[in-house]
């Protein structure tokens, strides 16, 4: 973790939303160092935020684990924060990357009660949408939550069904959420096969639902958890055409950062 710096919603590196031409925004990335699983110091962020800039992208919401197991860490005031001081670093490095405040959510029946009093992230802090991590565990539905989430106008960004069991071998499921029009969050390297035929499987399965979706990287390193950006929009655009691969990688992500309504796939298609 960075160890000083503002406090002040909002005030990470974020002046410039402006995205260069053909460049990614990330909604889903386990970059800032010494918050959860992802890099451990500030040398291991910094290579990450390169492999982020290498594989294209020019935004990041910055997304650690909050609530299941990191309860109690991953306060918002930290997070928002390590990413304007990693922002900085960054700058000062020449490495182009506008970094901003967000977290991987688990599902908690306190997240509510925690949005209304700050303890907990929303996609850029923008207060539109969350990213949600059901338990890998067991099954749990998240259909009240996500029902009470929209009372309070906020859409639930349901992380990387593709790689839960339950989701992936019984995708049909997310069809009792399209009240609430909940976004499915696909992980790029799901796409490129890289966490096994299940995952990939169900990715394509789950870009087919009626719901809207976008393609973020999850990535935590520069090894195992690497962004896949880049290839996914490749798969994306061979196997489903240029314009779905854009809305999926830069046209879904821009407008959840900007927290403005999100497309649907079979508009394009």
């Amino acid at each position: 973790m960075i160890s000083s710096g503002s406090n002040e919603p909002g005030s990470s590196c974020r002046a410039n939303l402006d995205h260069r031409a053909g460049g990614f925004t990330d909604v889903h990335c386990h970059c800032l160092p010494g918050l959860d699983d992802g890099p451990i110091d500030v040398s291991e962020a910094i290579l990450l935020c390169q492999a982020l800039v290498d594989d294209g992208i020019t935004h990041v919401v910055a997304s650690p684990h909050q609530l299941g197991r990191f309860d109690g860490r991953c306060d918002p005031h930290i997070v928002r924060r390590t990413a304007k001081q990693l922002c900085q670093i960054l700058h000062e490095r020449g490495v182009t990357l506008t970094i901003l405040p967000g977290a991987d959510v688990r599902l908690d029946e306190r997240i509510p009660q925690l949005l209304e009093s700050d303890r907990i992230l929303t996609v850029g802090d923008g207060h539109r949408y969350l990213l949600l991590e059901l338990p890998h565990e067991v099954f749990i539905d998240p259909l009240m939550l996500l029902k009470r989430l929209d009372e309070m106008g906020v859409t639930a960004v349901i992380t990387h069904p593709e790689r839960h069991d339950f989701l992936a071998c019984n995708p049909d499921c997310v069809s009792r959420w399209s009240d609430y029009r909940p976004c499915l969050q696909i992980t790029a390297a799901s796409l490129t096969g890289d966490f096994g035929r299940q995952c990939e499987e169900a990715a394509w399965t789950f870009l087919q639902a009626d719901l809207p979706a976008v393609v973020a990287t999850d990535a935590h390193d520069t090894s195992a958890r690497a962004p896949r950006m880049t290839a996914a929009y490749q798969r994306l655009s061979h196997r489903l055409g240029r314009s779905a691969a854009t809305l999926l990688c830069m046209e879904n992500t821009r407008r959840m950062v900007a927290g403005q309504k999100l497309g649907v796939l079979g508009e394009v298609l």
